[in-house]
């Protein structure tokens, strides 16, 4: 008999974004990005396909707004497009919001939604045990995140404080309102930003210093993703040499305008899927 595990949001209210419909610029044809860590240093994965967003309900008012107080204390923001991270623990979160005391039990349950890490209801727990950070902004400007192991992960990110704000993919035709209680799920090899609504795909200063909601904040997390997992997600590592036949654009070296997306200095990004070009130091052809 199916027995209901009454800790998990209602299933409806998980919703899974379409995110590969890329638009590349030419002279390539697709996406692509390569790694830091040795163990991937001849291969590149392509981005994964979908943002999966979760309406969740399990912190009130008063918990967002308590966790929003000690948040931007600890964190720095001055100017648009600014982004500040402030390492907290689950302790620490439960006795700043004690009807909380199950958060990390109620996000993994959030994040198993999604199925990015399997069934495994323990894989989500430790996985939000591992780390997590408050993240505030002013806004913010395109970028992806891929130094380090990021290329490995993907991110998750709970809304604690955002007011007429989007999160957007420019080159995947993602653009999604973002309210508190809302958890999404991407990968941070595409360029994301935030944006006001109302102003397209674009990140404007303007309408984030101009006004009374400048900042946002948000709680988040890495899922690290094993090289089974990828292949399972449709982003498999492969060889360089495969997503060099594909005309793939690594989006390891890319850079972004702040407020377009647009990717810059495209001439300077054609060998980037040969292994000359291997982003690893140190290591031997």
């Amino acid at each position: 008999m199916h027995r209901e595990d009454r800790t998990l949001p209602p299933a409806e209210q998980h919703h899974t974004i379409a995110a590969n419909r890329h638009q590349v610029p030419a002279p390539f044809r697709t996406f692509a990005v390569r790694s830091e860590e040795a163990r991937h240093a001849w291969d590149a994965r392509a981005p994964y396909g979908k943002v999966h967003v979760v309406p969740t309900h399990f912190l009130g008012e008063s918990d967002l707004a308590k966790l929003s107080t000690v948040g931007y204390a600890r964190v720095n923001l001055q100017a648009f497009s600014d982004v500040d991270y402030a390492q907290t623990t689950l302790p620490e979160l439960a006795a700043v919001a004690p009807s909380a005391h199950d958060l990390a039990d109620q996000i993994a349950a959030a994040l198993q939604l999604t199925g990015v890490l399997g069934e495994d209801p323990l894989a989500y727990r430790n996985s939000v045990a591992s780390r997590i950070d408050y993240l505030a902004c002013c806004g913010a400007g395109f970028h992806n995140d891929v130094s380090r192991h990021w290329s490995a992960c993907l991110f998750w990110i709970l809304a604690l404080d955002a007011t007429e704000v989007s999160f957007v993919m420019p080159h995947a035709g993602v653009c999604i309102p973002v309210t508190p209680g809302d958890l999404l799920v991407f990968d941070p090899c595409m360029a994301h930003g935030l944006c006001r609504l109302g102003d397209g795909p674009q990140a404007l200063a303007t309408s984030f210093e101009s006004s009374e909601h400048r900042h946002q904040l948000f709680l988040t997390g890495e899922l690290l993703i094993s090289d089974e997992q990828w292949a399972a997600l449709g982003s498999p590592w492969l060889p360089v040499e495969a997503h060099d036949t594909a005309v793939a654009l690594d989006l390891m070296m890319a850079e972004f305008d702040d407020c377009t997306g647009t990717i810059k200095r495209l001439s300077a990004l054609r060998e980037g899927m040969k292994r000359s070009t291997c982003h690893v130091d140190d290591m031997a052809a």
